[in-house]
């Protein structure tokens, strides 16, 4: 069963990372490379995502979580050359998380004791999206390069928090059948939220425009969301053939 989890969501996550590499290709790279112009040179009014050429896939940069843009004696942080290497460490990256919800999602489904398919997969990704993805993004939004933002460490804890919440949140609130369990499930959903998210203290311009700091959210959240579906579909379609062949 150990190994048949593992080549599953191995198989699914990679495909799903894939498809959602070249996705982002298309929507969500444009924005980041825009926002770098910003970023780097000012506000520039005729600087259009729609501008970014269609091949400068590997110019967006690589910003690692736990890292600073540059470094403290003003070198800059390592980051992959331009172009193939670049889009190779961008896919990857995708590729390793869309692994990695596979492997929740069919454990989880497991764990629960669900059948396994297709439908249950598609289930499981909604609400992996609503957990990673729309909970702490009514806090946190998707951000640019560029863009103000409260410390690091208190962003990642509150969306650690909410993460978390959200996922008891949902447990209980559509597994058990307990009205006091199903309270307290929704004061869960809610909490992060009472609490609020980190935001900077003081309120600075940054040099992004609102537009494209708009798009980038909505798009991103699009995007993840694909992510998810694309992840559970296949996991539960991979997961059903390889019932069906050993069936035969």
């Amino acid at each position: 069963m150990t190994t048949r989890l593992f080549a599953t969501g191995l198989l699914a996550g990679f495909l799903a990372g894939l498809l959602i590499a070249g996705l982002q290709h298309f929507t969500t790279t444009p924005l980041i490379i825009a926002a770098e112009v910003y970023e780097n040179h000012g506000a520039r009014p005729h600087v259009h995502p729609s501008a970014a050429p269609a091949g400068a896939f590997g110019e967006a940069r690589l910003i690692l979580v736990h890292s600073t843009h540059d470094a403290a004696d003003g070198q800059s942080e390592w980051a992959p050359a331009d172009g193939i290497e670049r889009t190779f460490y961008t896919s990857v990256v995708t590729v390793a998380t869309a692994v990695g919800f596979a492997l929740m999602l069919l454990a989880g489904m497991l764990a629960s004791g669900d059948r396994i398919d297709r439908r249950q997969g598609l289930i499981w990704a909604a609400a992996g999206f609503v957990v990673t993805g729309l909970a702490p993004s009514l806090g946190l939004p998707p951000e640019l390069p560029g863009m103000n933002a409260a410390d690091l460490v208190d962003r990642q804890a509150w969306w650690i928090g909410t993460a978390v919440a959200t996922a008891a949140a949902l447990w209980l609130l559509l597994r058990s059948r307990s009205t006091a369990l199903q309270a307290a499930g929704l004061a869960l959903l809610i909490a992060p939220h009472l609490i609020g998210a980190p935001h900077p203290a003081e309120v600075v311009a940054g040099s992004v425009p609102a537009e494209l700091a708009a798009r980038f959210a909505s798009t991103s959240l699009a995007v993840h969301a694909a992510l998810w579906a694309l992840t559970g579909f296949l996991a539960g379609w991979f997961w059903e053939r390889n019932e069906t062949a050993a069936a035969a």
